[in-house]
């Protein structure tokens, strides 16, 4: 239930601080009050959307935080949560649950499991088949839960095993596409038939015929200066030496060094002529070189940075083909288990589909005689079972969606195709009487569902409000005397002006209080008439 509602800066609210309490709590008060603004801040701390003309004029943001206490339940959720969510001119929100930081999208998820919002414009739940299934299966409740829970123990392990196939290849078409894929690579990188340095060797030739001509004109001046002038120059000083070496020992290591120079000139002028030999090439060899080049390039792109990785990524697909083409056996006995699985899940399937079929008339009937005392006398709710031969879904195979005809001799239609928020607040309101029992979710919130009814109606769906509050807590906006005269709990919200600013007011009513807001909303005057009137209606109330 909810415990504390805070709300900061949204439209004509400054800062407000609403204590509810369990069972029915009734909002009334003057026209342009802000209880609007209240249950938008309600859709607000659910996830819904937010337009930043609310945030309070002057101010940079807007602020929702709400208090629940919820015992302990399946989902292991227990004691006090506290949701809160900031929103700024700028766009920013910032969402919190227990002060961890979430998105919109999961306090949406999150909120939904606590909170149903009904007005004239919100009846997504009515509007979602998801919870008309939810509603049917809830109604149905102990029968069908063994059978459903067994279900899903079954569709995991299918949805697992489901997973397991594709990340196997378990599918042929996709095994056969892979091979092929991979086998394809393999031999692409095996053709190439690739050398570990081979593309720094060929990157050296390239630069040599990019720079051929240049290298050319500079090793002919090299080679000619060192053979026609260097070599027969230092051959003569030799000779001069060789003539002197005798007379003393200092000349003769001259001429030892001299001679060592002129062996190694004469090794690199050779080198000097090989090298201008090395320069020339073909155009056939410049065309494999490129083509080589272009072709490394190629598998670069797809397999890796350099030679070393293409082959490393060679031998690993190669592995992988190895591995898939062994999968068969394991695949066998994987789709062996599936299928006992789906037929196991098939026979759960059949057997909640017959219980859903059966208490969906029972549900329809139930509904169908609480809209008649709502004054939808010519309302009919039907209720669509559409059984999936195809697919199997989280909780059978069964599409479930709730039809309805309003009126005599009209085709029954979708409820998202009604246009009316009163009537989809009553079917609301008819369909919670109905499994006020079983549902679970904690804290229902009518905004307004008494429009357009009065006398014997608005009694009606006072005592429904009523009965559901036994199970749920409600906090219900309301203009009728009948709807506030059964509150547990009775808040009247008002505005005033502070230094020029409007500011909305709640209050808690005592039993007084209450007696006089039901006499001025019956009425309009309180007298010593209305409030006999006022206490004859609270005597009405029910517990």
């Amino acid at each position: 239930m909810i415990t504390t509602l805070h709300i900061k800066n949204i439209g004509i609210i400054d800062d407000l601080n609403i204590d509810f309490n369990e069972g029915l709590n009734v909002l009334t008060g003057e026209t342009g009050a802000g209880k609007t603004l209240i249950i938008d801040s309600l859709e607000i701390i659910s996830g819904g959307r937010f337009s930043k003309e609310m945030i309070r004029k002057g101010e940079t943001n807007s602020f929702v935080e709400i208090c629940m206490y919820q015992p302990e339940d399946e989902n292991s959720i227990d004691g006090n949560i506290i949701v809160s969510r900031e929103i700024n001119l700028n766009g920013k929100n910032m969402c919190k649950i227990n002060g961890r930081m979430v998105t919109v999208n999961e306090l949406k998820s999150f909120m939904k499991k606590f909170i149903e919002i009904h007005g004239q414009n919100d009846n997504q739940s009515l509007l979602d088949n998801k919870f008309h299934l939810k509603y049917l299966d809830g109604y149905i409740g102990s029968e069908l839960t063994d059978i459903q829970n067994l279900y899903k123990i079954k569709y995991q392990e299918y949805t697992d095993i489901t997973n397991q196939l594709k990340e196997n290849y378990g599918d042929e078409k996709e095994r056969e596409r892979k091979l092929d894929l991979l086998k394809y690579q393999v031999n692409e990188i095996q053709d190439a038939n690739l050398k570990e340095d081979e593309e720094e060797d060929l990157q050296a030739k390239r630069n040599m015929m990019i720079n051929s001509e240049k290298i050319s004109k500079n090793l002919n001046e090299a080679d000619i200066a060192i053979g026609e002038t260097s070599i027969d120059s230092i051959n003569v000083a030799i000779r001069a030496l060789e003539k002197i070496e005798n007379i003393e020992d200092k000349y003769g290591k001259l001429s030892t060094n001299l001679k060592g120079i002129y062996y190694e000139l004469q090794e690199i002028s050779r080198d000097i002529s090989n090298s201008k030999e090395d320069i020339y090439f073909d155009e056939e060899e410049r065309n494999y070189i490129e083509e080589r080049l272009d072709l490394i390039y190629s598998l670069k792109r797809k397999y890796g940075n350099n030679i070393n990785e293409i082959n490393k990524y060679k031998n690993e697909i190669q592995k992988e083909i190895e591995h898939i083409e062994n999968l068969d056996e394991y695949n066998k006995k994987l789709k062996e288990k599936l299928k006992t699985i789906k037929q196991e899940m098939l026979n759960l399937a059949l057997k909640m589909n017959k219980l859903r079929n059966k208490y969906s008339r029972q549900l329809s009937n139930g509904i169908n005689e609480v809209l008649k005392e709502l004054e939808m006398k010519n309302a009919q709710i039907s209720i669509h079972i559409n059984y999936n031969e195809e697919q199997f879904f989280e909780n059978g195979k069964d599409e479930v969606e709730f039809f309805i005809r309003t009126n005599l001799g009209e085709d029954e239609k979708a409820l998202s195709k009604i246009a009316s928020g009163g009537e989809m607040s009553r079917i609301m309101l008819a369909i919670k009487k109905v499994l006020a029992d079983t549902d679970k979710m904690p804290v229902l919130i009518f905004d307004e569902i008494d429009t357009g009814i009065s006398g014997k109606t608005a009694t009606t769906v006072a005592e429904k409000l009523n009965g559901i509050s036994k199970n749920h807590q409600i906090l219900c906006i309301s203009h009728l005397p009948s709807i506030a005269a059964i509150a547990d709990y009775n808040y009247f919200i008002s505005k005033n002006v502070v230094n020029e600013r409007t500011n909305t007011n709640i209050k808690l009513l005592n039993e007084m209080e209450t007696l006089e807001e039901i006499a001025r909303i019956s009425s309009g005057e309180i007298n010593e008439t209305t409030i006999k009137y006022a206490m004859e209606l609270r005597n009405k109330k029910v517990g």
